[in-house]
């Protein structure tokens, strides 16, 4: 044993002194111009080391250099600038006069992705039809030169397409490792603040560089991402995921494929691409399983329907303002729009939007430099269908927009609770319509848009008001009819069909006509969506509810009875005209009877005087 460990104490001296010997042989800055001339004869790129260069020797032999920086052929910024630079080399290539870096490291480092940083062909160039990919031809000169692994540790990348905004990628993490044959692993990590909003993303990936540049293929796994901030839900937007990408460089082409990705309790499936060219190109084809808007949107845009009715039930509270993004603050609306070339395909199995359940949704888009045009945007809700489509043309200063709803066998209950109107109507809705406005949104619906919809309804129930009661009450107590106890709070019609028209908040209802076994209506009116006030006018038969047989209840049941409704949704006022109308019934048949004594009795002195009274009246 003791032999043992006396021949490994032996053979670390050996070593200790042998890479004591080397690091004092063997001066590194020997291999400054030869690293600069290599990188340059393999990509062009101008690396400039600061500094002398100094061996570190544990815990890995390393070469470490001062600031550095690295240039492309033209540009007037360095894509990359690092304070310090740490050069992982292998041993016993260095026996041999071979310069073999295992992994180049950068610490505080600064990469520039900016137009500033791209590199400048010189216009007398000549133009290869494709860049030799081949290594370079090993000149004898005594050392050569090979790189496996990169790793880049709290960094900073600042990112810009063209004359957009720049971004900036903080607390960069990247390791990456390749083989000889260029296809490699990547660890990534970072964080990304902008407009008052944060992104923390993380993953794994595959990567095949073996045809790079023409071709970079990447398998991305295990991937994450927090999205929390302004303009965001409350609890940000959490996901996980895996897709498979592909650049191609010659059509300027990224593919995104296997998409697989999830967001809070939504999930999706697909593909897209994109061509970047003047107009970027979008292809995009997305399965949602589940999407559930409400945890996706920010919380004053899907409030969900407890949350509204808790509120309406309970006093207002005053709304507080989200932070302007002031970015934004000069875009017109849907700028985002502009400049990109789109189809697009999307297809869900359940959708929740504003406490509104959807199945079997499908819609297919497209947009045209700012014309988006929905030829699609179907689905079921409950056992009803709806259909949406329409165009948004953002490509003037002012948007316009312009969408035709078709609904059939739709709640209504559920889309006045859903867009916040107090009215307590339920029932079975189907409507034609079409309707333009300038910003798609609940709140510029009700005070800007314009349009018309014929309105057919089936088995609806209004409460807080009961035209049969109110009509047959006021009747009671202006005669001696009797009628049946009544104590539904609610107006019931088997039907109900109007013409709507909508102009700036104020809606018009013509033409309206109802009917039930109890009764039957018609009339017309106005509700503005703004105030939330309402002035209707009624002509009501009712046809039942009355008790025992009789001419004045025959006349009831046959005559239309004016009934007005007006005043603030939620506390709705009405007039009725029941007594003028008993009394006119009285008039007519007091005439009557007097007009039948009067041609009985035409000999008779007193019907002479009856008839020049009935003239009178």
């Amino acid at each position: 044993m003791r032999r043992v460990l006396t021949t490994l104490m032996i053979l670390l001296v050996v070593l200790v002194a042998g890479l004591s010997a080397l690091v004092l042989l063997v001066n590194p800055n020997d291999f400054r111009a030869y690293m600069v001339r290599q990188v340059e004869a393999r990509s062009g790129y101008t690396l400039k080391l600061d500094g002398p260069l100094r061996w570190h020797v544990w815990p890995q032999l390393s070469i470490l250099s001062g600031r550095m920086s690295l240039t492309a052929p033209g540009a007037s910024a360095a894509v990359i600038a690092a304070d310090n630079m740490r050069l992982d080399v292998a041993l016993l290539p260095l026996l041999s006069h071979q310069l073999q870096v295992n992994q180049v490291m950068l610490k505080g480092a600064v990469i520039q992705l900016t137009p500033q940083t791209e590199a400048v062909r010189n216009v007398d160039a000549p133009v290869a039809p494709r860049e030799n990919t081949l290594p370079d031809k090993a000149e004898d000169t005594g050392w050569s030169f090979d790189i496996g692994r990169l790793k880049v540790a709290d960094s900073v990348l600042v990112f810009q397409h063209e004359d957009d905004e720049q971004v900036t990628v903080r607390n960069l993490n990247l390791q990456m490792e390749q083989d000889e044959h260029h296809k490699g692993t990547l660890e990534f990590s970072a964080r990304v603040n902008r407009n008052q909003r944060d992104l923390t993303i993380a993953f794994h990936a595959n990567v095949d560089a073996s045809d790079y540049p023409h071709l970079l293929s990447t398998d991305i796994q295990q991937l994450s991402w927090q999205l929390t901030g302004a303009d965001l839900p409350t609890q940000g937007i959490t996901g996980k995921g895996d897709l498979q990408a592909q650049w191609q460089e010659e059509h300027k082409k990224l593919e995104l494929n296997k998409l697989n990705l999830q967001a809070n309790d939504s999930a999706l499936t697909g593909q897209a691409s994109v061509i970047l060219s003047n107009e970027p190109q979008w292809n995009i084809d997305l399965q949602f399983d589940k999407l559930n808007l409400e945890t996706l949107l920010p919380a004053q845009a899907a409030v969900s329907a407890a949350d509204r009715e808790a509120t309406q039930q309970g006093q207002k509270q005053p709304k507080q303002t989200r932070p302007v993004i002031s970015s934004n603050l000069d875009q017109p609306d849907y700028n985002g729009l502009r400049g990109f070339d789109a189809d697009i395909l999307l297809k869900a199995n359940s959708v929740r939007w504003r406490g509104m359940d959807f199945t079997q949704v499908s819609s297919q888009m497209s947009n045209a430099n700012g014309l988006l045009t929905i030829t699609e945007l179907s689905g079921k809700m409950g056992q009803g269908h709806l259909s949406l489509p329409g165009t948004l043309d953002v490509r003037k200063a002012n948007a316009q927009a312009a969408f035709q709803p078709r609904l059939d066998n739709i709640e209504i209950g559920t889309i006045l609770k859903a867009f916040d109107y107090p009215i307590s109507l339920t029932g079975s809705l189907t409507m034609a319509g079409d309707f333009a406005g300038s910003k798609i949104d609940a709140e510029a619906f009700r005070r800007s848009w314009q349009g018309d919809a014929h309105i057919d309804m089936r088995n609806t129930r209004m409460e807080g008001l009961n035209f049969q009661q109110l009509v047959q009450q006021a009747v009671e107590r202006s005669s001696n009819v009797k009628v049946q106890d009544n104590f539904d709070n609610a107006t019931r019609l088997d039907s109900f069909v109007t013409d709507l028209s909508l102009n700036n908040g104020q809606l018009a209802l013509d033409n309206m006509q109802g009917n039930s076994p109890m009764l039957t209506l018609e009339g017309d009116g106005k509700l503005d969506l703004v105030k939330e006030t309402a002035n209707t006018r009624f002509k009501i038969r009712v046809l039942e509810g009355w008790l025992g047989e009789g001419k004045l209840i025959d006349f009831l049941k046959e005559t239309p009875i004016p009934l007005n409704v007006y005043g603030n949704w939620q506390a709705l006022n009405y007039s009725l005209q029941v007594d003028q109308l008993l009394r006119k019934h009285l008039q007519d048949e007091a005439k009557r009877r007097l007009g039948d004594w009067a041609e009985k009795n035409k000999d008779s002195k007193n019907s002479k005087d009856v008839k020049k009274l009935l003239d009178k009246l």
